[in-house]
């Protein structure tokens, strides 16, 4: 086979969901720090309460450890780890703690009723931690972590160790410090790229140095745990599976400290839509990957980035008119995975002025509305214009533009009204008037703890079916007195999730906007559906 030939087949075995190593591929062990070293990042905090929650979805997710928190730091975080342990009876439990005996403590007493545990204990490595932060010499840090991974071993079989900072530690002295941790006991050595610094070869010249250097190396396995400093945490610790890493330590969405750490949901992507090349496995259920990520960012009240890899909203989303033309004739041509596979909603064309007809044409039959050439024409004239003046045309938008253009009301309701009344001292009071497609309006008032809420309860009474409001996302799209907001809405219906956008200089009307174009795509979606679906019952029928 040439080498075209292979890189063909790779490409097209990448380009299919849930790709299959080969036959006996290794198992790479997913450990979840999201609750530990994600709650670390700069400005987040996860309650207790909502921890368990994160904690239960992570298990549904497929991952093989959760570290749940830092047992000693406070009374509600050791609560939190107390209740996963006793709670998640499938998943290992790692109880984290510094070289210090009360740390070990606590985080044995918190894990105490897991099914399965282990304590992870670390350390720092590297002289300049060992020079400015502990004050310890070599030799001290050689007895410290001796003493405290043989007083953890009375507890606990299962014994992690991490280096801290081994890319910037001693190469020899790493070799050291890991041989003296094997001696008394540890089951995994965890050397971890805590500033995000090295390189992918670096990673390899050291998983492979210290695997075969240490004494009892070949004893134990490996972690990585890879920082984002310089955007390379997915790269370092690819670089480590392949230098004999049997387990890599993540966080949904990539948070953590500074610039996070590698990202679950990239490296469980890599490690599957490359299972030819790369020839592992794991656990995570794909499916998952899209409710978890939205879970974990409105519990930590992070937002996520437009262009995050799988999880971001552009991830698979489409403007050129070139890429959506190949994307509507085979979705290969633009795509090497399959979004639904990871619960991911396929709105893959984002309509801009760089659509085609094509596009248009086809956006729009998702809702039932069927052009013919002439029409498809003046709507296409018309939402050039629109996409000129704002760069992304709304599906509402574009649902309008096609009514006007055919003299018709397409879409079931419209917003044709609102007024707010909101302040500090005031109950928040909406008034929202709404046409239905028979040209009937009629006017709704409700109030709220916020204005959002009363506006809500507004449509929710206008819309006899209206889907349960799921998610709001509010975005600034500009700068200065005359910025104009995007609102972007999820709704539920029949288990299928519809989005609504609107944008709008006014931020409430926006987020109105949004939620009845996000009902209009329910109502319209299901009725697509149940006419796609009475149809193929017909065909059956005949057939039978």
């Amino acid at each position: 086979m040439s080498k075209t030939d292979q890189n063909q087949m790779d490409i097209n075995t990448a380009s299919q969901p849930n790709g299959s190593p080969a036959a006996g591929a290794r198992k790479i062990q997913i450990f979840d720090t999201t609750l530990r070293d994600g709650e670390q990042s700069p400005g987040a905090a996860i309650a207790p309460e909502r921890k368990i929650i994160i904690a239960r979805q992570l298990a549904r997710l497929g991952v093989d450890v959760i570290e749940p928190g830092f047992a000693v730091s406070s009374p509600g975080e050791f609560a939190a780890i107390e209740r996963i342990s006793r709670e998640l009876q499938t998943v290992e439990i790692a109880g984290f703690a510094r070289a210090v005996t009360g740390d070990i403590d606590a985080a044995v007493k918190a894990t105490q009723d897991a099914a399965k545990r282990r304590l992870h204990i670390f350390i720092s490595a590297s002289d300049i931690h060992l020079q400015y932060q502990l004050r310890m010499s070599r030799a001290e840090v050689v007895a410290r972590a001796r003493e405290v991974i043989a007083y953890g071993k009375q507890f606990v079989e299962e014994i992690e160790f991490s280096a801290m900072d081994a890319t910037r530690a001693d190469l020899d002295f790493l070799t050291e410090l890991t041989e003296a941790a094997i001696a008394e006991g540890a089951t995994i050595i965890n050397l971890p790229d805590t500033l995000g610094y090295a390189l992918p070869e670096e990673i390899t010249h050291m998983f492979t140095s210290v695997r075969r250097g240490a004494r009892g190396g070949e004893t134990v396995r490996y972690s990585a745990h890879c920082h984002d400093d310089l955007g390379m945490a997915a790269a370092n610790s690819l670089a480590a599976v392949r230098a004999g890493a049997s387990q890599v330590e993540v966080t949904v969405n990539g948070i953590g400290e500074r610039a996070g750490n590698c990202s679950l949901e990239e490296l469980a992507m890599i490690l599957d839509t490359r299972a030819s090349v790369i020839g592992v496995q794991t656990g995570i259920r794909q499916k998952e990957i899209f409710e978890t990520s939205r879970l974990v960012s409105r519990m930590m009240h992070f937002p996520i980035a437009f262009n995050k890899p799988i999880v971001g909203r552009n991830a698979f989303q489409h403007e050129s008119g070139i890429h959506q033309d190949g994307l509507l004739k085979n979705r290969s041509t633009y795509e090497i995975m399959d979004p639904e596979a990871m619960g991911i909603p396929r709105s893959m064309i984002v309509l801009g002025k760089h659509s085609g007809r094509h596009a248009i044409k086809h956006r729009l039959s998702e809702f039932g509305i069927e052009l013919d050439n002439a029409q498809l024409d003046a709507v296409y004239a018309a939402f050039k214009e629109k996409a000129d003046a704002q760069k992304i045309v709304t599906d509402e938008q574009l649902i309008r533009i096609a009514g006007e253009q055919t003299d018709t009301q397409p879409d079931p309701y419209v917003l044709t009204d609102l007024q707010v009344l909101a302040g500090s001292c005031s109950v928040r009071k909406a008034t929202v008037a709404l046409r239905d497609s028979s040209g009937k309006e009629a006017v709704f008032t409700a109030e709220g703890d916020g204005p959002l809420e009363a506006v809500v309860s507004c449509i929710r009474q206008g819309i006899p079916h209206a889907s349960e409001l799921e998610d709001l996302e509010l975005h600034s799209l500009s700068t200065g007195e005359n910025a104009h907001g995007e609102a972007v809405v999820s709704v539920l219906m029949n288990g299928e999730r519809y989005r609504g956008t609107s944008i709008h200089a006014d931020i409430v009307l926006a987020a109105a906007e949004a939620y009845v174009a996000a009902c209009n795509a329910a109502i319209l979606g299901s009725h697509v559906n149940k006419n796609v679906d009475e149809t193929v019952d017909n065909v059956d029928k005949i057939g039978e």
